[in-house]
């Protein structure tokens, strides 16, 4: 992991803007004027479902489409703005292949830099500090508590994402997929893939 990246965020555990989000969420529900269960579940939508759900069909396409794929890791930008996935955070993307011979993961060590056009909102355990510590510190081990047990002879590398760079890790496509459409293939991408801390389903893992 390069070091010695600008971050143009506040350190805090919140950033500014979050705290102000933060207490306009509590006025408006103390008022009356937001649920704020209906919001917890908009937030969940849009962090789970909604946002990840566009990069699965990046990737999806980049398994199905090797010039694609190409284009993808060649220039990330361009690649995931020709299916109309852009906006703010997701200016400057770079997509890293993972292959058996190489995990990448990525974290963002000093706030909570994310692509959200590709994976919506960060999820909380992104932006901890347990997490932005020991991802660099220990990575294989970090992976092991989510449950990915790599080989030993897989190399990993762990990248920062800053206010400048944001990355998309491309997963390895599963073994028993083809004949598999990108909307099928899509269904196979988990949110965790495309941060490096998770791998795409298999085909009988999504039927259960």
């Amino acid at each position: 992991m390069s070091a010695g990246h600008h971050h143009d965020h506040d350190h805090s555990e919140l950033s500014p803007m979050e705290l102000r989000v933060r207490a306009l969420e509590t006025v408006l529900g103390e008022k009356g004027y937001v649920d704020p269960a209906a919001l917890d579940v908009l937030i969940d939508t849009y962090q789970s479902k909604v946002g990840p759900r566009n990069g699965a069909h990046v990737v999806a396409r980049a398994w199905s489409d090797p010039a694609y794929k190409q284009w993808l890791l060649r220039d990330g930008s361009a690649a995931i703005a020709s299916l109309g996935f852009q906006g703010r955070q997701g200016e400057h993307m770079v997509v890293l292949e993972n292959t058996p011979a190489q995990h990448h993961m990525v974290v963002c060590t000093l706030c909570s830099c994310y692509p959200w056009p590709v994976l919506g909102l960060p999820p909380t355990w992104y932006k901890s500090a347990p997490y932005r510590s020991r991802a660099v510190r220990d990575p294989r081990g970090v992976l092991a508590e989510f449950g990915v047990a790599l080989p030993e002879g897989t190399s990993i590398r762990v990248w920062d994402s800053t206010a400048e760079v944001r990355y998309l890790v491309l997963p390895m496509r599963p073994d028993g997929t083809d004949g598999l459409d990108e909307d099928e293939l899509a269904a196979l991408v988990t949110r965790d893939s495309m941060i490096g801390t998770g791998l795409a389903l298999t085909p009988p893992a999504r039927a259960r």
